[in-house]
């Protein structure tokens, strides 16, 4: 091994069998990674891609077992554990931008960065001179400079993703775990990360990227693992590997799903749900949305895109009642008059969104989670009554989600957790839904079936108001697109083509 090489981290996983709740996760994986080499990790929803990247940081420990190891090469030592080399591997998934959001961190983007310098969860002090300037630099490899003084909460979740991304590359990583880097990004924001990912062709630092999208692998991988059930079905180089690959069977996660329509019926204007009028939005004094205006009726399926930053959360966080109108707009609710409380909103209002994922109780049951849909609230003060229970299970069924009613949240992968949050929202029988980029981290087979049942939702008249960076995600049945430029509509209409 080069002098370049042995200055980054080689491993090798040997026979590992990992379990959580009884449940097999990882069976007899076998795995070598070697400085120089930039791996793609492909598999479904559940099919234990998080999980091996937390074995690799040492963040999980696998089933105890004879022969099974993990081995680290670096520096020219041999460890066989990771803890000799844990700070030099840097480890960036959701649940660390989750993180954020469940502990109300919220330093600013640069001090975010330096605590990647400092290899710490939260700013240990003020940052010193040289310690600003990397973090700086990190932030300006990625487009980012400008948004260094912004607190970390204020950012779109796009942008919070690659802040991220720099705090772990502050940290000069002799190895790179990435999961699911690429999910929520806008597409400038996703060529911003890709470019990053090309240019470390001449570097020996190895890197490992999850993803559900095939057409996200970069052009610098130079290797292939695909995962099913915890197991490998092919690994090598990039060609070889995608071509000796089966192709991943289906899951079916909603058994009550219909076809896809590919059009959309003509039917009478259906009663107002909720409409803003000449709304505008402040977070921190800070406009964010600007004289919106906006009517969803019965039956209506409204698309809202736009940039990272542009205002996408915002507004399906406001139409719920999270933040409100500044004086001289309005929003109107049905139902909804003077001395009527929001929660009656929200009793048939259901939410799929990322913040709510991640504030969600991690010990709570699947079905707990499920249960508190009927009280839109984050987790339960009391034990579920019978009938709730059973209609949580039901709602679990429809998502194919019935027999992990009793694990804790915390079991799932990010892409089986996303689905609980759908029955949440289903389980309460919604008249409207609002979805917050309800496909990241979901798989392609999970996706055409949640999207189906959107689909299915919006044919019987409950309304739509869905945010997406992608248009293979609009529902053929969208009646209304939004487009938003730095929290104004550029373009609110009839369906254009998606682009």
């Amino acid at each position: 091994m080069s002098p370049r090489e042995s200055a980054h981290i080689g491993v090798e996983l040997s026979r590992l069998d990992l379990h959580r709740e009884d449940r097999p996760v990882l069976r007899g994986l076998s795995w070598r990674i070697r400085p120089g080499e930039r791996w793609v990790v492909l598999g479904g929803n559940g099919a234990g891609k998080t999980q091996l990247l937390k074995i690799l940081s040492g963040d999980v420990w696998p089933d105890p077992a004879t022969h099974a190891a993990r081995r680290y090469r670096f520096a020219g030592e041999l460890h066989r554990e990771p803890q000799a080399v844990r700070e030099e591997i840097a480890y960036l998934g959701p649940e660390r931008q989750d993180r954020y959001e469940r502990y109300g961190w919220n330093p600013s983007a640069l001090e975010v960065v330096g605590t990647g310098i400092t290899r710490s969860d939260i700013p240990q002090g003020p940052l010193t001179p040289a310690q600003s300037r990397r973090a700086l630099g990190g932030l300006q490899r990625l487009g980012l400079d400008k948004l260094a003084a912004r607190p970390f909460q204020s950012m779109s979740y796009g942008e919070r993703r690659l802040t991220l991304l720099a705090r772990a590359l502050a940290a000069r990583p002799r190895l790179l775990l990435l999961d699911e880097l690429l999910s929520g990004l806008d597409a400038v924001n996703r060529e911003r990360a890709l470019a990053w990912l090309d240019g470390t062709r001449r570097s020996a630092m190895p890197w490992v990227l999850t993803t559900h999208r095939e057409e996200e692998i970069p052009r610098s991988a130079t290797h292939l693992l695909v995962l099913e059930g915890g197991r490998i079905l092919s690994s090598g180089l990039l060609r070889r590997a995608a071509a000796a690959a089966p192709p991943v069977p289906p899951a079916a996660p909603a058994a009550t799903a219909k076809p896809r329509r590919t059009h959309r019926p003509r039917r009478p204007p259906g009663a107002e749900r909720v409409a803003l009028r000449a709304a505008s939005v402040y977070l921190d004094y800070r406009p964010v949305l600007r004289d919106l205006d906006l009517s969803v009726k019965a039956g209506d399926c409204w698309v809202v895109h736009g940039a990272n930053g542009s205002g996408k959360s915002t507004l399906l966080r406001c139409i719920y009642g999270d933040h409100p109108v500044a004086l001289g707009g309005k929003i109107v609710r049905e139902g909804i008059a003077p001395g009527v409380p929001l929660a009656e909103f929200r009793r048939w209002t259901g939410i799929v969104a990322p913040h709510l994922q991640a504030d969600c109780p991690r010990d709570a049951s699947v079905l707990e989670t499920v249960v508190s849909g009927l009280h839109a609230s984050i987790g339960l003060e009391e034990e579920p009554k019978a009938p709730e229970r059973a209609r949580a299970r039901r709602a679990l069924a429809a998502f194919g989600l019935e027999a992990r009613a009793t694990e804790p949240l915390r079991t799932l992968s990010y892409g089986q957790a996303r689905r609980v949050m759908f029955a949440r929202a289903w389980v309460m029988r919604p008249r409207l839904l609002l979805l917050d980029e309800p496909f990241a981290g979901i798989d392609v087979a999970t996706r055409a079936g949640l999207l189906a049942m959107i689909e299915a939702a919006v044919q019987r008249g409950v309304s739509v108001v869905m945010t997406t960076h992608h248009p293979d995600e609009w529902p053929a049945n969208a009646s209304g697109e939004l487009q938003l430029r730095r929290g104004r509509a550029i373009y609110s209409g009839a369906p254009r083509q998606p682009r």
